[in-house]
């Protein structure tokens, strides 16, 4: 519990001062006193979590395949994973922007946002997006750094990126009147911050990234992608549900979105420990497969679980006490007050659930099963989330969105925690090897020693 708990809380440190930054960045846009900026932040964000998805996926990826190669032995190999995996994500994230804004207008226009609203969030993402593909390899490198076990450098990586943002948002926003544009450019700047302080721990101290070469690129292609796509899979099924959500959400006006989006920043702030503990683990889980310790699966599998539900159940109880607060803030009209009120009283108990759902995603996928991961969080974001919001936001207008999201997470997470730890108990009496065979390879050396 002490190991999930330090890579968790520092990497929740580093994310969550990162999307508190985020919600500082819409708190400056709702201190020029149009809730059509708020808005078009809220359907730009819709559109942006996708890409944002997506790095994750390739960074999960790039954890799992690195850490394995760690807690085996293999770090020469190791090395050549991190640098593969960097070219790849950085190459996949630069098309993903492209795409983004090519069809942007089309995007924003499809999640609901129309006129000026989808004017202008569709201006933000044109000036947001390009940087994907730095952030894409600042991704890999943290992610390298976390395969490694320095949870405190990867903390200070997303530290140092947000500092800068939280110093530079405003002046942007506010004191240069830049505004929507403003916001985008400090989201670039922080972006290039990330990139050159991840390189910076990841080649300076650690030495875990191999010169780029064409073999090495090959060599680690496949493996990289049979745990990468599932992964991205996974992950994107997410931005898949907010997308969804955020449709729904839609129909009830500005005023709603305004609301809703605000409940995105909190979300992000509030769990920034819940997001974090899938990508915390998941090395723990890979350098323990890597060197076949079997029962350190299983105590870890169970300490996440607790630890997420503490986790949510202090946070919930804080939620509730500083609600009315946060409306106040954002200068929330009557119909964003009611979504974000569900959401501190309803919406954040599904998210018990929805850690359990993080738990065995990050078992799955370090654990070489990732399509099982695709399969939950698709059966959670893209069979249930719609028909679920439209039923309940014809019962409760749009807080039956946030109801909604509750209640597939209770649904699918339990079911998905219990899936995965019967996976995990089975692991060890499948794979671990007679007593009498030659030790793994990590140790082949005593073998040549008792020769001698």
């Amino acid at each position: 519990m002490g190991h999930v708990a330090r890579m968790t809380m520092t990497g929740a440190m580093g994310i969550t001062f990162v999307f508190l930054v985020d919600a500082a960045n819409l708190f400056w846009i709702s201190q020029l006193g149009d809730p059509q900026l708020i808005a078009a932040i809220g359907f730009a964000f819709a559109i942006q979590y996708f890409s944002v998805s997506a790095g994750i996926g390739l960074m999960i990826a790039a954890t799992a395949l690195v850490s394995r190669g760690i807690g085996a032995g293999a770090r020469e190999e190791a090395r050549r994973h991190v640098t593969s995996a960097a070219i790849i994500a950085g190459l996949f994230q630069c098309c993903m922007a492209a795409l983004i804004i090519l069809f942007r207008h089309d995007l924003v226009s499809f999640a609901g946002a129309t006129g000026e609203t989808a004017r202008l969030a569709a201006r933000y993402l044109a000036m947001s997006v390009p940087s994907l593909g730095i952030m894409a390899v600042a991704m890999i490198a943290n992610g390298a750094l976390r395969a490694e076990g320095d949870g405190r450098r990867s903390m200070f990586v997303t530290l140092t990126s947000g500092s800068v943002a939280m110093v530079i948002d405003p002046f942007l926003i506010l004191g240069l009147g830049m505004g929507l544009d403003g916001a985008a450019l400090g989201l670039n700047l922080s972006r290039c911050v990330m990139l050159v302080m991840a390189l910076r721990f990841a080649v300076g101290t650690h030495d875990l990234l191999a010169p780029p070469a064409w073999e090495d690129l090959r060599a680690s292609f496949r493996p990289y992608l049979a745990i990468a796509l599932p992964a991205i899979l996974t992950q994107m099924s997410t931005p898949v549900g907010n997308y969804l959500m955020t449709t729904v959400m839609a129909q009830f006006g500005d005023a709603a979105v305004a609301g809703w989006a605000v409940v995105g920043r909190l979300t992000v702030v509030a769990f920034g420990g819940i997001f974090s503990l899938s990508g915390a683990i998941g090395g723990i889980f890979g350098q323990n497969f890597g060197a076949r310790q079997y029962d350190r699966l299983r105590t870890t599998y169970r300490d996440a679980l607790l630890f997420g539900l503490i986790y949510t159940l202090l946070t919930w109880a804080v939620l509730v006490a500083v609600s009315d607060l946060v409306i106040a803030g954002f200068g929330l009209t009557p119909a964003g007050a009611e979504v974000v009120h569900a959401f501190a009283h309803v919406g954040v108990g599904g998210f018990i659930f929805a850690a359990a759902l993080f738990v065995s995603n990050s078992a799955f996928n370090a654990l070489g099963w990732p399509a099982r991961s695709t399969l939950t969080n698709w059966v959670r974001d893209g069979a249930l989330t719609l028909p679920l919001a439209l039923l309940m936001a014809g019962w409760f207008a749009a807080p039956g969105v946030i109801y909604a999201q509750a209640l597939v997470n209770l649904l699918v997470g339990a079911a998905a925690a219990f899936w995965g730890w019967r996976f995990v108990v089975a692991l060890g009496r499948k794979t671990l090897p007679p007593l009498d065979l030659d030790p793994p390879r990590p140790y082949a050396h005593a073998d040549r020693f008792r020769r001698r």
